[in-house]
């Protein structure tokens, strides 16, 4: 009897040419006759399930990496050579137990994965970037991105990344030990008070939970448009209006940007606008709608401390031909606050600290601090206190 890891590889490549070459979904008695024709219809049951099972994995969902996936505790996957694949469920990165038979397979799997998504990934576009609809159990599906060699010297790289709602409230975030129970009312307030804000932090620190938790006790009355690159925001409220952005398609043709879609939100009756994640040009239009009458306003940005934001939002003001005078007199007149929020090496994500926006005497904008997780109240919690108390006299 032949293990299943003996099996010829020049079967598995046979079989695999001619469903190639068949252009009807290899349904499992197309792969099963095939593999017959190919062995010449004297392999044994216990090889032809083994065929069967290495077949199955290259052609659903996302082949061996889909267990993995299907992990409610994993949030990433990635792959960064045949033997190395790893995944992420919330306390770091751990070695998976699971592996590719060689680059080859991992390639064919990256190339199928963008083939799903509406993607091209080959020699002459070496890298793709893309969502798979329907694949592990995120409710959003899944986020690929994946690079082929020579760009990635040790092999074909692929980084998945689970997109679940971030559901949880903001009562929920504060069982859970990410702020005390003051600030949390504190956060209540800000939102009730209409102030605009902003959810700053690294990869993966819960810029998008604390958003969707926060975006979840504004008013029922309210009317919210989510623009997003990905789909992830799912706050617990009951007009909330989701627009995502799209890719080109294998032709070049079809995209539409943040940008472009933050420019439809302005026409949709909106009472907040809220970006996702202002990564590009996209921040002039939120800077600008903040500046028109629409308060409340949110968004996420990769910054790891509160001092990092106003250089990175310089240089995304850039990228929209804002030079830095504007943009720092744009952010003035439509941010108030600031968020930062932290992944501790424990792997729990918690609010790290509060910011007040304040100009300074040559016309630029710093962040002053109202509050840090380590040292409580800073210099600024009189001017946060006295900015909600101010703004919800107004309501």
């Amino acid at each position: 009897m032949t293990a299943p890891h003996a099996l010829p590889r020049d079967l598995v490549e046979r079989v695999r040419e001619r469903l190639a070459r068949d252009p009807r979904d290899p349904d499992p008695a197309t792969v099963a006759a095939a593999v017959r024709a190919e062995s010449g219809g004297v392999l044994g049951d216990t090889d032809l399930l083994a065929v069967l099972r290495e077949l199955q994995t290259e052609f659903t969902g996302a082949g061996p990496l889909e267990p993995l996936l299907h992990d409610p505790m994993v949030s990433d996957v990635l792959v960064t050579a045949p033997d190395e694949v790893w995944m992420d469920r919330g306390a770091g990165l751990e070695r998976a137990a699971i592996g590719f038979a060689d680059d080859a397979a991992v390639r064919r799997l990256a190339c199928r994965l963008a083939l799903s998504a509406g993607r091209r990934l080959d020699d002459a576009q070496p890298w793709v970037d893309g969502r798979l609809p329907g694949v592990g159990s995120g409710a959003f599906g899944v986020r690929l991105h994946a690079v082929l060699p020579p760009l990635a010297q040790g092999g074909t790289c692929i980084s998945l990344r689970v997109l679940r709602p971030a559901a949880p409230g903001l009562g929920e975030l504060e069982q859970r030990g990410a702020f005390p129970h003051d600030i949390g009312e504190l956060l209540r307030a800000v939102v009730r008070a209409r102030l605009a804000f902003l959810v700053v932090g690294g990869t993966g620190a819960g810029k998008t939970t604390m958003l969707a938790a926060l975006l979840g006790v504004t008013g029922p009355a309210e009317r919210i448009i989510c623009v997003e690159d990905a789909a992830e925001l799912a706050p617990r409220h009951p007009h909330v209006v989701r627009l995502v952005a799209r890719a080109a398609n294998v032709e070049g043709v079809g995209e539409v940007t943040v940008r472009d879609l933050v420019r439809q939100a302005l026409r949709m009756r909106p009472d907040r606008i809220v970006v996702g994640e202002v990564r590009g040009a996209e921040v002039v239009d939120l800077l600008t709608a903040l500046n028109t009458g629409h308060d409340g306003g949110a968004g996420t940005v990769h910054a790891n401390s509160l001092d990092e934001v106003p250089a990175r939002l310089e240089a995304l003001g850039a990228l929209g031909g804002l030079d830095r005078a504007a943009l720092h007199s744009q952010l003035a007149a439509a941010v108030q606050v600031v968020l930062h929020v932290h992944r501790g090496s424990d792997g729990r994500r918690r609010l790290a600290e509060i910011g007040v926006l304040e100009r300074t005497d040559h016309d630029r904008v710093e962040i002053v601090s109202a509050w840090t997780a380590v040292g409580g109240d800073g210099p600024a919690r009189p001017a946060l206190d006295a900015l909600v108390e101010a703004r919800t006299a107004d309501r």
